[in-house]
Order: C-alpha cells, then sequence, then structure tokens
C-alpha cells in the first residue's frame, strides 16, 4: 500500500522542523516554547494514529511507502515504509514523546526551549529508523539519534553527566560501524541499498556469519546485551527524567527491531548456527542482571538493570525461534516467542517510561534517588503511592497489565523448545518481585522515615496526567493484547517462513 500523501514524511520531519523552531524560539518567553513543543508532539501523534486507521492488517507488505532518488550514482534512495513490525513501535515513540514534554515542563529551567527541541528532534530521527527502507537511509537516522540524547545527557545531565555521556557515545558509534561495513558489503553484493533486496540476497555461510556479527555489534549495544551493557546504568543515572524515559520507552527497542529487520531475514542461517549465543546471553541478562538489580541502592540504577532483564525476554523470544523450527513434532509457538517478544518490547515502553517517570517525581521533590533517604512516602504522598505501586507490579509481572502479557508468550514459547530454558526464563518472576518489591518496600510502606518525606507534596494534575496515561496503557495492554497482535500478526508470519527456508 502506497500512502495518497507522504504520511510518513510528515511524522519524521513535523517534530524535526518543529524542533528546530523550538530551539531558535529561545527562553526568552519559555511557556510559548513548552506550548509550541506540545502542539508539536500532539501534532505527531495524531499523524502518527494515521498509520494504525488506513493499516492494512491482513498483508506483510511494507504499506505507506515513500520511494524518491536521493543518491543515484550509488542507488541510495529516500525509501519509507512500514509493517506490522515497525508501526507500533512507531506509536509507541510519539506517544513517548508527548508524555516526555508534559514531565518536563516545570522541571527544566535552564534553556527549556533546547530541552523540548532536543526531545522532538530524537522523535523525529527515531521514526525515521522504524520507517527507513534504504540502508544508507537507516544508518543516517541510526547515528543522528546520538545527538541530540548526547546533548541531553551532557547538557541536563548529572554531576558526572560527561563520562556517562562519552561511555555512551563510544558504545554506540563503535558498534555502529561494524553495522556500515556489513550494509556497503551487502550493497557491492546486490547493487542496491534497499533493505528489502538484501533479504533476498544469496549469501554463504561464511558471509552471513561474518555479516550476522557485525549486526550484532551494533545492535546488542542498543538493547543492550549482556555484556555490553554497562553503558547503560551509567546513562540512566546521569541523564534527566526524560533522557532515562526515552533511552528505556524506545532508543533500546531500536535493537531488538534491528534483530528482526536485519539480522533475522538477511541471515537467516548465521541466526540458526548462532542462536546459542543469542539465546546465552539472552538467559544471563534475565537471570544474572536480575540479581545485579537486586543489590541496587539507587532507584534510577535498579530500574535500569531492570530494563537489561526484561529487554533479555525479547532477544530470547526472537531466537528460540530456531530451536523450534527444529522440532517438527513440537505444534507452534515460532511465531508466539517473535510475538511475546514484540509485546514485551511495546509493554516495557510503557512500564519503564512510567518507573523512571515515578522516580522522576521523588527526585525533583528531595533531589535524591537513594532508596535509603525514603521510606512511608504512602503517607504523605497517597496517589503517587498508588501510582508507583501499580507500575512496580506492573514490572514484576503481574497478571492482568502488560507486563505479564509478552513474558507470559516467551516463557510458554520456550517450553516448547526447552524446559530449561523455560525455567531459566521463568526465574525472572522471581527475582523481579524480589528486586521491585523490595523497593516498594523501603521507599513507599512503613512510618515516614525522616523530616524531608514528612514534608513531600502528592504529585499535582500534570504529574497526574501523564501517570494516569500510561496506567491506561498498561492495563489495556495487559487485558487486551489482541489489537497489538492482530497488527504484527501477518508480518511475524511472514518472517518466520522467511527464516524457515534457508537460503544455502
Amino acid at each position: 500500500m502506497s500512502a495518497d500523501w507522504p504520511i510518513l514524511s510528515a511524522v519524521i520531519w513535523l517534530p524535526v522542523l518543529g524542533g528546530l523552531l523550538v530551539a531558535f524560539s529561545g527562553d526568552k518567553a519559555p511557556n510559548i516554547s513548552r506550548w509550541l513543543a506540545l502542539v508539536v508532539a500532539v501534532l505527531t501523534f495524531l499523524l502518527s494514529l494515521l498509520l494504525y486507521t488506513g493499516f492494512e492488517m491482513n498483508t506483510a507488505a511494507m504499506q505507506f511507502q515513500e520511494n524518491i532518488p536521493w543518491i543515484e550514482s550509488f542507488q541510495v534512495n529516500y525509501h519509507l515504509g512500514v509493517d506490522g513490525i515497525s508501526m507500533p513501535l512507531i506509536i509507541l515513540t510519539t506517544f513517548i514523546t508527548i508524555l516526555v514534554i508534559i514531565a518536563g515542563w516545570q522541571v527544566i529551567q535552564y534553556k527549556p526551549s533546547q530541552y523540548m527541541a532536543a526531545f522532538l528532534i530524537m522523535e523525529g530521527v527515531m521514526v525515521g529508523v522504524f520507517s527507513a527502507l534504504d540502508a544508507m537511509l537507516f544508518y543516517v537516522f541510526w547515528e543522528a539519534m546520538l545527538i541530540p540524547m548526547f546533548l541531553i545527557i551532557g547538557v541536563w545531565g548529572g554531576p558526572n553527566r560527561v563520562y556517562a555521556t562519552i561511555k555512551f557515545f563510544l558504545y554506540t558509534f563503535l558498534g555502529s560501524v561494524f553495522m556500515l561495513v556489513a550494509l556497503i558489503y551487502m550493497y557491492f553484493q546486490s547493487g542496491s541499498m534497499s533493505i528489502l533486496d538484501f533479504h533476498t540476497l544469496k549469501l554463504g555461510l561464511t558471509e552471513q556469519i561474518l555479516i550476522f556479527l557485525a549486526f550484532l555489534a551494533a545492535f546488542a549495544v542498543k538493547v543492550p546485551m549482556w555484556p555490553v551493557h554497562t553503558w547503560l546504568p551509567d546513562a540512566h543515572v546521569e541523564a534527566p527524567t526524560g533522557g532515562s524515559v526515552i533511552l528505556a520507552a524506545i532508543m533500546l527497542k531500536i535493537g531488538g527491531y534491528g534483530f528482526l529487520r536485519f539480522s533475522l531475514p538477511i541471515t537467516p542461517d548465521a541466526s540458526k548456527e548462532l542462536d546459542w549465543l543469542i539465546i546465552g546471553m539472552s538467559l544471563i541478562a534475565v537471570v544474572y542482571i536480575g540479581f545485579v538489580a537486586l543489590v541496587q541502592q539507587d532507584m534510577k540504577k535498579l530500574i535500569a538493570y531492570s530494563s537489561i532483564a526484561h529487554m533479555g525476554f525479547v532477544t530470547l523470544g526472537f531466537f528460540i525461534a530456531f530451536i523450534i523450527l527444529a522440532k517438527p513434532e513440537v505444534d507452534g509457538g515460532v511465531i508466539l516467542g517473535m510475538q511475546g517478544g514484540m509485546v514485551q518490547m511495546v509493554s516495557h515502553g510503557f512500564i519503564s517510561a512510567a518507573m523512571f517517570l515515578c522516580v522522576g517525581v521523588l527526585y525533583d521533590r528531595m533531589h535524591s534517588r537513594e532508596i535509603s533517604d525514603y521510606g512511608g512516602v504512602v503517607n504523605t504522598m497517597p496517589w503517587f503511592a498508588a501510582f508507583m505501586v501499580f507500575f512496580a507490579m506492573a514490572n514484576a509481572g503481574l497478571p492482568g497489565t502488560s507486563g505479564f502479557v509478552g513474558e507470559f508468550m516467551v516463557i510458554v514459547a520456550s517450553f516448547r523448545a526447552d524446559f530449561w530454558l523455560a525455567f531459566l526464563a521463568a526465574t525472572t518472576l522471581i527475582v523481579g518481585a524480589a528486586y521491585t518489591l523490595w523497593m516498594v518496600k523501603r521507599v513507599i510502606f512503613g512510618d515516614i522515615a525522616n523530616d524531608n518525606v514528612a514534608a513531600l507534596q502528592d504529585i499535582n494534575k500534570r504529574e497526574a496526567l501523564v501517570l494516569t496515561s500510561l496506567a491506561i496503557a498498561v492495563l489495556v495492554l495487559g487485558l487486551w493484547p489482541d489489537p497489538l497482535i492482530q497488527i504484527m500478526d501477518a508480518s511475524i508470519a511472514n518472517l518466520v517462513n522467511h527464516i524457515a527456508v534457508p537460503k544455502l
């Protein structure tokens, strides 16, 4: 399906141009900048909803395509399109950006117009990553994401922001260099920069393994997977609340998206050969990183490590497909695992955003993220306590919330593959509940710990609006995941059919 008008370009470039306008509006009238940023974010979200209303769910073909020559001598095109894998992530991006703008409304007093502008520009670039169908265009958007996030952490971050920013930049940039080499190699093999042409490219096993490892270097850092995860806790701790929200809710998902768009369809035989590597890294993230979260004293670090553990479910769901495909006697489970990984990505976007926003609410009042500085918050902030407990339960995988759906689907699929894989994956239900409830118990419940907690004031209408929006999203996806599953069903089924047939 082609768009009657360039809707994807509108969703990409409206926030980018709007962000530039907000940045140049200056800080002499910060409220005007804030309202302008909010209007741009809301319009972008409404435009992105047209992708859903006009989406044909019974086809795996790319929809809303735009294809214009860009660098003709190298067959590079401005080629955009979405399917059931990318479209939900675009809507998640535009939705979360609105909440980030509202959350920073009063909190950011230093250069607020540039702060809002950075998030709008990053929104457009991230939508570009999810909709690019040309490899060079994808790479340009992929690298461009680093710039606004670099500035957000570096300008509005904590006392160690320079260290965290440089570490974040080096990890993500160096991994991307290997991906660029792989893309250039495939260009010379196919004579095209089209990602869809790469999907049909016939490659030998050695070529596939090298390309797979090149992609892994880029995508594993973004997810992030163990052992290249160490940049994430530092970045989260130093980032302002909005930066942590975008980092956890959207940027981590781009790594998972990369596996679905590049690694699995382009190098299916290498993915099958090296599935043990990804599954092993995923299970280490699920189990070991869960225990690392259990000993954290900083709330942001705890949630950051929790994100790594939950994203381990995403990559596990994608790669257990090969174990199940090797067992013809097993009925189903391949599509279930991949769908579970996708649901987990969207769910984690809502829950991680909510958890970081809750920490931000407390930090704005007490300027501390240390768990030991709190206790008895429910006595002074009952509405906030209700929200935080709800999101903590969702983070622990409580049935009825979105946190349960994706994890349950991946665990069930893991049982189809191997009992011990499922057993190790299911330990997160215990460990996740342990570190989440431990934090909630010490922060929210009990007697009022000190005078600072006694002086806390409950959430205001702006904060209540943001947290309520996320609570509704977590509940709706938890109780009624079928619309999301229907969107991705044809695209996931097509991907499974693709990887089930060896290229060799």
